[in-house]
């Protein structure tokens, strides 16, 4: 037989030490993790937010949080959000060029970032849907309304 078998190998590769991360590195994993946790709830936090804030809620003392805890906490910002703030927020998004209007290329633009594959007719159907005073764009107050089903 040709050299040790795999097995042997293996344990030989187990037994071999691997360099540690320091503290310091393990806390940024943490603050990091918790960041992008509470970014996609849709929440801003400044850098220096997130490590308050699993301070103020680490009863360990390990730099942790209890997911009762996270989510208690995060249920609290929840429902401090003002929903208009939100609608306004999520206008921007479709609204890139600062028209105060949502046309055909901005739909087209947000689509296309998702990953729908509409056709131009398909999203000028959905603006002609919606576009109440019928200018051939969506404005932000026929946005709200379409967010809020009142259309």
């Amino acid at each position: 037989m040709y050299g040790s078998s795999a097995a042997a190998q293996k344990a030989k590769r187990r037994t071999h030490s691997r360099p540690e991360i320091s503290d310091e590195q393990k806390q940024e994993i943490k603050e990091a993790t918790a960041a992008s946790t509470i970014r996609a709830l849709g929440f801003d936090l400044k850098k220096a937010e997130v490590p308050k804030l699993l301070r103020d809620n680490d009863k360990t003392g390990h730099g942790l949080m209890e997911f009762e805890a996270f989510a208690r906490t995060m249920s609290e910002k929840l429902l401090e959000r003002d929903p208009l703030e939100d609608l306004q927020r999520a206008f921007r998004l479709f609204d890139d060029d600062h028209t105060g209007k949502i046309s055909l290329r901005n739909l087209r633009r947000v689509a296309k970032e998702i990953g729908d594959r509409l056709e131009d007719d398909e999203l000028q159907a959905m603006i002609d849907e919606f576009d109440l005073d019928q200018d051939g764009e969506i404005s932000e107050q026929e946005f709200y309304a379409i967010m809020r089903d009142d259309v």
